[in-house]
């Protein structure tokens, strides 16, 4: 199974991003491109333990991506 195949079976599920820097997000995978962009919907973002919701939909870069977690 490759990478790509995981994020396909993620789609328009929760899931949490760990960008650099320390930051994450939380969201419901809306969509990706080959580059890891994303697309996440009721997305919260999390920076030392303190948590802030945003409205609408959140895009993030895939060059500041650590890892995917499902």
């Amino acid at each position: 199974m490759k990478p790509l195949d995981v994020l396909q079976q993620s789609l328009h599920k929760r899931v949490l991003v760990e960008m650099r820097g320390g930051r994450s997000y939380r969201g419901v995978l809306d969509a990706y491109d080959q580059h890891l962009n994303l697309v996440l919907s009721a997305a919260e973002e999390v920076v030392k333990d303190e948590v802030t919701p945003h409205a609408g939909l959140t895009l993030v870069r895939g060059d500041s991506v650590v890892y995917i977690s499902p």
